[in-house]
């Protein structure tokens, strides 16, 4: 009877040294911090995922009208309808700043910021 209690405190000793149990200890703990410091991640991710949510449903209302239903004229640009100003000068708006475009030859440019382009 003694030999076979010998053969499982061998066995045991062979599974469970020093080195597996500081091995298993320090996978252990590094598993307890990775949960740790990926908790606040899925906190982030999911207070992202309410604010989008909440963003789609705001955008789903239709109690407003949008500014091209306003406008009455939903297939033109607004930056490319030619208006008279007071002196019956031809202008558009400027697709950067909003100011007024005047023609020059075949160009528009800005009179604020200077963009252009060939018509």
């Amino acid at each position: 009877m003694v030999s076979m209690t010998d053969e499982i405190l061998k066995r045991l000793e062979a599974r469970l040294d020093r080195r597996s149990f500081l091995r298993g200890s320090s996978l252990s703990a590094a598993a307890l911090l990775g949960v740790a410091a990926a908790s606040p991640l899925v906190v982030f991710a999911q207070e992202q995922d309410k604010r989008q949510t909440d963003k789609k449903t705001d955008g789903e209302k239709k109690d407003e009208p949008t500014d091209k239903e306003k406008d009455g004229s939903s297939d033109e640009d607004p930056t490319k309808v030619t208006k008279l100003d007071a002196d019956g000068n031809e202008y558009r708006e400027c697709p950067q700043c909003g100011s007024n475009m005047y023609r020059q030859g075949r160009t528009w440019t800005c009179e604020n910021c200077g963009y252009s382009y060939i018509e």
